[in-house]
């Protein structure tokens, strides 16, 4: 013991997920070496990823969460230290949603991530890397996380997923005509969707529009609500009811004023044909 590494939850993401690890096996009294043998790697092992020297894969996580019988929880903190491109919050953020019941969505300027192709993804992150806002290896990462993200949405019973898309965001042209072609097409596949209700919300709204900036609001298995939404450095994920509650009000009234499905696949068709 004399010579235990002390942890910064401040610091890195590596070094928070490894002081969580390490109290969750201090609770049950485990040495690494016993948390090791019942999570089928080595003492050292554990030691490397409690201290930050050894990032947790996602493997890692689900055993540790597994051995110790957290659930999900070093899963869901694991996804801070893989995804390190990504704004403070989002990672927390994505956790909740690959376990949402019903998500509802609404996006100004780009397609959401949801509904991305990765061609479509590949070509926003390209352009970030043009403008040294990030490295091409996190460029990566993030279209990887995009696919990552779509794929917890096939599961079952499906979650119901409401996307209203603000006109701009069909209207902005990403990449070439076959990535926006492309890009039409999954948005009109979305919409045939059992489980999907899409809708674009016109500029024609003008202050009808309840929000400027895109906001998600998320229905839990157990009914609880949360809702996210990002500033320019962060994302901040909303718990409390009562500040989600007029979140959802305003987003039902947005459905309200937006086009219908019908039109807003009436409107991808003119866009697919290059009529206005």
């Amino acid at each position: 013991m004399a010579n235990r590494k002390d942890l910064d939850p401040e610091g890195s993401p590596a070094e928070r997920f490894g002081q969580l690890l390490r109290a969750l096996r201090d609770e049950r009294g485990w040495t690494q070496d016993e948390l090791g043998i019942r999570m089928g790697c080595s003492g050292t092992h554990i030691s490397a990823v409690e201290t930050g020297r050894r990032p947790p894969t996602l493997r890692f996580a689900k055993s540790a969460d597994k051995a110790l019988g957290t659930g999900d929880r070093l899963e869901r903190q694991s996804r801070a230290v893989r995804y390190t491109a990504l704004i403070e919050g989002f990672p927390e953020y994505v956790a909740h949603e690959g376990r949402a019941a019903e998500i509802r969505l609404y996006e100004v300027g780009v397609i959401p991530g949801l509904l991305q192709t990765s061609e479509y993804a590949a070509t926003l992150e390209a352009d970030a890397v043009r403008r040294e806002a990030i490295t091409p290896e996190q460029a990566d990462e993030r279209v990887e996380l995009v696919a990552s993200r779509q794929a917890t949405l096939a599961r079952s019973p499906s979650p119901l997923i409401f996307a209203v898309l603000d006109e701009g965001c069909v209207r902005r042209p990403m990449g070439g005509p076959d990535v926006m072609d492309a890009q039409f097409v999954r948005l009109l596949e979305f919409a045939e969707l059992p489980n999907t209700v899409f809708q674009i919300a016109p500029f024609s709204m003008g202050a009808r529009r309840p929000f400027s900036l895109p906001v998600t609001v998320l229905t839990m298995p157990d009914r609880s609500l949360m809702s996210y939404a990002e500033s320019t450095h962060r994302g901040h994920l909303e718990r409390e009811s009562t500040f989600v509650l007029p979140i959802l009000t305003a987003y039902h009234q947005l459905q309200a004023d937006a086009l219908s499905q019908a039109e807003s696949v009436a409107l991808i068709e003119q866009l697919r044909k290059g009529t206005p």
